[in-house]
């Protein structure tokens, strides 16, 4: 089972930076270059400058991370970064919008270290994604040069007791040590709580709610094995301590049962179809059920104020011809099911990949390529695409979200999700809790 630890994080001084707005960001791999020039100029010490560095032109592309890691010793020796006297659990929340929604919701997890496990069976921490090689090496030379979590990995348990949701519930009536609220209208909070003294046994209430049964890695995969490889490079160099500091990384761990982390559906924008994404509805008879739909029903099924909690094997089409909503019929999809267990066989984004290669003669290897196919959260974006004919789109197959539930059945079974499969929202925010790897 896996092996749950209160730690010292290193937080911005509230006396030094007193607006946090300004020094945070959200996590690097959905930070756009524009984006990060803007965050970069918000401040000086935003954490941008060390978690996504960039390389200056024309120089040592490797030179960037060595300059990441002088920032960060800078910030700490300077006081902008304080390290937390006592080892404790971050009870990180996070009030949101379902983004074109009114929609309210709340998010509630904790920040821990997590002693890293191979994957493999009877594993404590089980991953759901395929990894790419070039994100793993940025993040390993960032990583060796700093020497910290910058960012933590977002993991997944189950609690139906609600112990969990409980303790964090009581934390979270208490006043926060840290509150912003974020460029995307997100409220976020954050309560140091103590591993000793008044708060011992929350904390021991709520490392043995997550530790009770394997982790589910949500969001964070290529950070994840980079820890995994700094970790075995820092053992073969004879680190003398019996229980080291890299042996560990930083999680923000969610529960699952009595709240449910938030989804959002990836809709598949299908490009260079031509004249032939006019015959796309009446093929796809040989696949689904089909009923003509307008746009309005296809928002009423698929926009952000659907119920429809995915799994359902049910999509939407839309084309400049028109639109209709497609439910599968599991006996035409049987032959082109890939190998696997139950769970990631009966998964909607499996089944929309089998129906881009049979409708579209789009494969997983041009799916993975990305050029054929966009991706968006948004369903006005995805159609609005199409309308306008934006980069060749042709047609739009919208989706339901995946559930979190699904999330951890593939992963439970061994099995890998094909890509874009999951969008986890709100993103946590990256310097809200940075974790060094030290005692």
């Amino acid at each position: 089972m896996p092996e749950i630890r209160a730690f010292r994080a290193l937080r911005y001084d509230p006396g030094t930076v007193p607006d946090l707005v300004r020094v945070v960001a959200p996590p690097y791999d959905v930070i756009a270059p524009a984006r990060r020039a803007e965050l970069a100029a918000r401040d000086p010490r935003n954490v941008v400058h060390v978690d996504l560095p960039v390389a200056d032109d024309g120089g040592d592309p490797d030179e960037r991370y060595r300059r990441a890691a002088r920032t960060y010793v800078g910030w700490r020796s300077d006081g902008t970064l304080r390290k937390d006297p006592r080892p404790a659990l971050y009870v990180y929340e996070q009030v949101f919008a379902l983004p074109g929604s009114a929609d309210r919701r709340v998010q509630r997890g904790f920040y821990a270290r997590v002693r890293l496990e191979q994957s493999g069976p009877g594993a404590g921490i089980l991953p759901h994604e395929l990894t790419l090689a070039g994100p793993k090496e940025d993040r390993h030379k960032l990583l060796r040069a700093t020497g910290a979590n910058l960012s933590g990995v977002v993991g997944l348990y189950a609690d139906p007791s609600g112990t969990a949701d409980r303790l964090l519930a009581s934390v979270a009536a208490t006043s926060p040590a840290a509150e912003l609220v974020d460029d995307d209208g997100v409220c976020n909070r954050l309560w140091v709580v103590p591993a000793h003294g008044v708060t011992t046994e929350v904390v021991s209430g709520l490392r043995a709610a997550a530790a009770a049964g394997p982790i589910t890695i949500a969001d964070g995969h290529h950070r994840y094995e980079t820890a995994l490889r700094y970790r075995d490079e820092r053992r073969l160099t004879g680190s003398c301590d019996d229980d080291p500091a890299f042996d560990f990384l930083l999680m923000l761990l969610l529960e699952t049962t009595a709240s449910p982390p938030t989804v959002l559906p990836t809709h598949r924008v299908v490009r260079g179809l031509g004249s032939a994404a006019e015959g796309l509805a009446g093929a796809a008879g040989a696949l689904f059920a089909v009923q003509p739909a307008d746009r309005a029903s296809l928002v009423a099924v698929f926009g952000p104020a659907a119920e429809g909690g995915g799994g359902r094997g049910r999509f939407g089409l839309w084309t400049r011809s028109g639109g209709a909503i497609l439910d599968a019929r599991p006996e035409a999809f049987g032959p082109y099911l890939p190998a696997g267990g139950p769970a990631v066989r009966r998964l909607d984004v499996t089944l929309v990949a089998i129906t881009l290669e049979r409708l579209a003669g789009i494969d997983r290897e041009a799916t993975a390529s990305g050029g054929r196919i966009g991706y968006t959260t948004s369903l006005q974006e995805a159609v609005a695409w199409v309308d306008a004919g934006e980069d060749g789109a042709d047609a739009a197959f919208l989706l339901e979200p995946t559930p979190a539930s699904e999330v951890a059945a593939v992963a439970a079974e061994g099995d890998v999700m094909p890509q874009k499969s999951t969008y986890f929202y709100p993103k946590p925010l990256t310097g809200f809790v940075i974790n060094p790897l030290e005692w």
